[in-house]
C-alpha cells in the first residue's frame, strides 16, 4: 500500500511539473536575491534598488560602547535575531558553494553581496569585544508593541551577548557555521576577507566548545521567546563543527563530532533545529568522496528523507500538495527541507547512488528532485487558489505582508515620522501595502491551501530571511534546467 501510494503521488506531481511551462526560475531568483536588500539595516549603499528603504539602525551597539551597525531585520519588525540571521547566512552560503556556478555570474555576485552584509555585521559581533559575543540588538517586546518604520524606530535598541558566564553554545556554533560558510565563498574572490571570517569562525566555535549552555538560560522569560533554540545546542554544535570540517579539513573537528555520540533523528530543519542539515553536509563525504567514516551521517540523512516523502506519517501534506510541517510560518520549514532535498539528489546523482524507505520503492535521485520541483512550484504559483507566495512574482502575490516598513509610507516620500502606535493606521487597513517587498517569501497557506491575505495573520503572512535563504539553492538549480 505503501509503494503504491507513492508511486501516485510521483505520478500525480510529474502531472503538475507538465504545466508550469510558464515559471521563469531565473526571475524568480533574481527576485528572492533582491528581497534581502529590503532586510538590511544600516547605512545603505548607493546601488540600494529597493529605494522605499533608507539607513536605519545607525546607532546599534551605542549602549554597550561599540559599533553594531548593519546586519539584517529578520522578519517583518526592526529586531536583530542573530540565531536566524547566522542560519540565514549559512544557508545563503551553502546555496551559493553549491549552486552558485547555476546562479551566473551576476547572480552569484549578488548573492556574495547579500552575504557579506551579514557577515560585515556577524565579525563586530564576534570581534568587538574580547570574550563576549553580541547575539542580537532590539527590545523584542517593546518593537512588537509598536508598528514603526524602522528609519523611525524609537524602542530601546537593546544589547544582548552570549560570555564564559552566561554561555549559549547554540547562537555560537551557528554564528561559526555562518563563518565558516562564507569563508569558502569569498576563498578565491577576497582571500584577505576569507581568512578574518575563518579566523572568527575557530574563535566562536571553540568559544562554543568550552563555555557549553544554552543561550535560553541566560535570558529572561519576556525576550526568550524571540531569541532562544527549543532543541537544545547539541545540533548547533554539530552543525558548526561540520562546517569548520568542511572549511579546514581538520580532523579534529571530525574528532569533536564524534565525541557528541549519536544526533536526533529528525524530521525537520529550520534556525533552530540543524541535525538534519548536518547529516546532508557530511554526508557528502560518504557518498562524494567515499569516506566510511561518515556512512553513519549518511544513513542519517536518508532516514531524514524517508520521514519527509509522501505518505510518511512524520510529514503531511496539504490536498493540494504542499508539505505542511507546523502552522506558523510553515514555509520556512519547506524551502530548508526541498535544499536538503536537492542538494543530497545532487550528491546521489554524482555517485548514481540508489535507497530505500524499508519498502519495494527505489528511492533514485530524481524522485526528490521530482518532490523539490513540485513544492519550488506550489510555492511559485502552481497552486489551488493559483498564488504565488513570494511576493512580486507573477499576476498574483500576498498584498498585506506583515511587515512594518513595505505597510508604511516610505520616509523617502513622506518624511514625516511616525511614532510608536501611529503606525497602527496603516497595519489595521485593508489596502495593499504601499512598498512592494519584491522576492519575500511568506509564512504560506494553512493545511487546506487557504491564504487570507491579512497582514495581521502573521503566522502566513509574514516573510523572513531564513524562508528565503535556503530557497535560493533549489531556485538556482531549477533556474540551470530551465522550466522543462
Amino acid at each position: 500500500m505503501t509503494s503504491l501510494f507513492f508511486l501516485v503521488f510521483l505520478f500525480s506531481s510529474s502531472l503538475t511539473l507538465n504545466v508550469d511551462a510558464n515559471l521563469n526560475y531565473v526571475e524568480a531568483l533574481s527576485k528572492s536575491l533582491l528581497f534581502f536588500q529590503g532586510q538590511r539595516s544600516g547605512p545603505l549603499p548607493t546601488d540600494q534598488q529597493l529605494s522605499w528603504r533608507a539607513s536605519s539602525g545607525l546607532s546599534d551597539g551605542s549602549s554597550a560602547n561599540v559599533d553594531l551597525t548593519g546586519g539584517y531585520y529578520d522578519a517583518g519588525d526592526n529586531i536583530k535575531f542573530n540565531f536566524p540571521m547566522a542560519f540565514t547566512t549559512t544557508m545563503l552560503s551553502w546555496s551559493t558553494l553549491e549552486y552558485g556556478a547555476q546562479m551566473g555570474p551576476h547572480l552569484q555576485n549578488v548573492s556574495r553581496v547579500n552575504i557579506r552584509w551579514a557577515t560585515d555585521y556577524l565579525l563586530k559581533c564576534a570581534t568587538a569585544t574580547p570574550g563576549k559575543l553580541y547575539v542580537g540588538v532590539g527590545d523584542p517586546n517593546a518593537d512588537h508593541k509598536c508598528w514603526e518604520r524602522p528609519e523611525d524606530m524609537d524602542t530601546p535598541r537593546t544589547v544582548y551577548s552570549v560570555s564564559p558566564s552566561n554561555p549559549g553554545s547554540d547562537v555560537a556554533a551557528e554564528t561559526a557555521a555562518a563563518l565558516a560558510a562564507a569563508t569558502m565563498v569569498f576563498r578565491e574572490v577576497d582571500s584577505e576577507y576569507s581568512l578574518l571570517l575563518l579566523a572568527a569562525a575557530k574563535n566562536v566555535m571553540q568559544f562554543a566548545i568550552q563555555y557549553r549552555g544554552n543561550y535560553s538560560d541566560s535570558l529572561s522569560s519576556s525576550v526568550c521567546p524571540f531569541y532562544c533554540s527549543y532543541s537544545g545546542y547539541k545540533d548547533e554544535l554539530m552543525w558548526g563543527a561540520a562546517w569548520l570540517l568542511k572549511a579546514t579539513d581538520d580532523s579534529n573537528y571530525k574528532n569533536f563530532i564524534e565525541s557528541l555520540g549519536g544526533g536526533d533523528h529528525p524530521d525537520i530543519f529550520n534556525w533552530d533545529s540543524k541535525y538534519a542539515g548536518a547529516y546532508v553536509l557530511l554526508s557528502q563525504r560518504a557518498l562524494v568522496n567515499k569516506d566510511i567514516n561518515y556512512e553513519l551521517y549518511k544513513q542519517e540523512a536518508e532516514s531524514f528523507i524517508c520521514k519527509i516523502l509522501p505518505n510518511s506519517p512524520s510529514t503531511h501534506y496539504t490536498p493540494g500538495g504542499l508539505m505542511y510541517k507546523l502552522p506558523q510560518s510553515n514555509l520556512q520549514h519547506v524551502t530548508a527541507i526541498i535544499f536538503l532535498l536537492t542538494t543530497y539528489a545532487k550528491y546521489m546523482k554524482a555517485t548514481q547512488h540508489t535507497f530505500n524507505c524499508g519498502n519495494s520503492v527505489n528511492i533514485v535521485p530524481d524522485t526528490l528532485i521530482s518532490l523539490s520541483k513540485q513544492q519550488v512550484d506550489y510555492i511559485l504559483g502552481e497552486n489551488p487558489i493559483k498564488m504565488s507566495y513570494m511576493v512580486g512574482f507573477g499576476s498574483s502575490f500576498p498584498m498585506r505582508i506583515h511587515h512594518r516598513a513595505s505597510s508604511l509610507p516610505s520616509q523617502v516620500l513622506l518624511s514625516k515620522p511616525f511614532n510608536c502606535t501611529e503606525g497602527f493606521q496603516f497595519y489595521h487597513t485593508q489596502n495593499p501595502n504601499p512598498n512592494i517587498l519584491t522576492g519575500a517569501i511568506v509564512g504560506g497557506p494553512d493545511k487546506n491551501d487557504e491564504y487570507p491575505d491579512k497582514r495581521d495573520d502573521y503566522i502566513h503572512s509574514e516573510p523572513a530571511t531564513y524562508i528565503n535563504a535556503p530557497f535560493v539553492g533549489p531556485l538556482a538549480y531549477f533556474a540551470s534546467r530551465g522550466s522543462a
